[in-house]
């Protein structure tokens, strides 16, 4: 398989690694930021961050300790080498997950505790991550989808459920049915929202909220941030599975390809409004990335 890579290098976003990095460490009070702020810096920098906050409002000073101690949560420990470079895999239980008042989803935080996700699933995201490179989205993958959370087991044909939550940028929470093709689509998926995210907040903008347009994925109209959002992650994987159908057989063939027809329709049925949003994007960068994305699914 050989297809051209996306670009999803944005400039302001590195500007961002390197101001949020260095203020994450004067809070945690850890000694100086790394001389290179990557987005795996910045990312393990956020997982100590807020394990240091819950820590503190606990009034829980071992742990408080420790995150300040270690500033990268200690992911050294737990990294799994991959095409894209050392990922963090993990496979915590439901009740491992954390809930706060000031995120509606749940979430885990590497911490002390933390053990790295058995070598099944280790073997299972090092596979998915190389078909995601190979499908021309390893600068994606290797900036936003830095810690990997494998949930629930499933089989084929269910509900997969997967997020991300914007305190965690680069952490990425997905079920998984074994198969790396169907891991590698969700990983995108997530990694879009990451990117997305870490865009607006780089290029300072903030997109209203007072227009809202109809969102065929939940089948009800949101504010230009989701739409937008859903404009972006869904064609993404609609161009990842593409691109690896031809590399897939039997059931996973089946479902992947089923997928893909999915979500043609359901793409289709945004381009007038797609249009429309992206007016609300004042950066022409990042309109131009959201566009081009958005018009090469829409001619799969």
């Amino acid at each position: 398989m050989l297809v051209p890579a996306l670009d999803f290098v944005l400039a302001p976003v590195r500007d961002l690694y390197r101001d949020r990095v260095s203020r994450i460490h004067t809070a945690l009070q850890s000694g100086s930021a790394p001389a290179r702020s990557t987005a795996t810096v910045y990312c393990l920098a956020h997982h100590a961050l807020e394990g240091a906050e819950i820590a503190a409002r606990a009034g829980d000073t071992a742990t408080f300790d420790w995150y300040r101690a270690h500033p990268d949560a200690k992911a050294s420990a737990l990294s799994t080498p991959t095409v894209v470079g050392p990922r963090i895999v993990v496979s915590p239980g439901l009740e491992d997950m954390l809930r706060s008042p000031l995120s509606e989803t749940p979430y885990y935080l590497l911490g002390p505790d933390t053990a790295a996700a058995p070598g099944e699933e280790r073997e299972l995201a090092s596979a998915a991550y190389d078909m995601g490179a190979r499908a021309g989205f390893a600068g994606l993958l290797a900036d936003h989808a830095v810690v990997a959370c494998l949930l629930r087991r499933k089989n084929l044909g269910d509900t997969l459920i997967s997020w991300s939550v914007t305190r965690l940028p680069g952490t990425v929470f997905c079920d998984h049915v074994g198969e790396p093709a169907v891991l590698g689509r969700d990983l995108i998926h997530e990694a879009g929202h990451n990117w997305f995210n870490d865009a607006l907040t780089a290029t300072a903008r903030n997109i209203s909220e007072e227009t809202t347009f109809y969102s065929p994925w939940r089948k009800t109209r949101r504010p230009a941030f989701g739409f937008l959002h859903a404009c972006w992650a869904f064609p993404l994987t609609m161009i990842y599975t593409t691109r690896v159908l031809p590399d897939t057989d039997g059931p996973t063939h089946d479902f992947l390809a089923a997928y893909l027809e999915q979500q043609r329709g359901l793409l289709a049925a945004t381009a007038e409004d797609h249009t429309r949003a992206l007016a609300l994007i004042t950066d022409p960068t990042l309109r131009q990335r959201l566009h081009t994305v958005h018009d090469e699914a829409l001619n799969l």
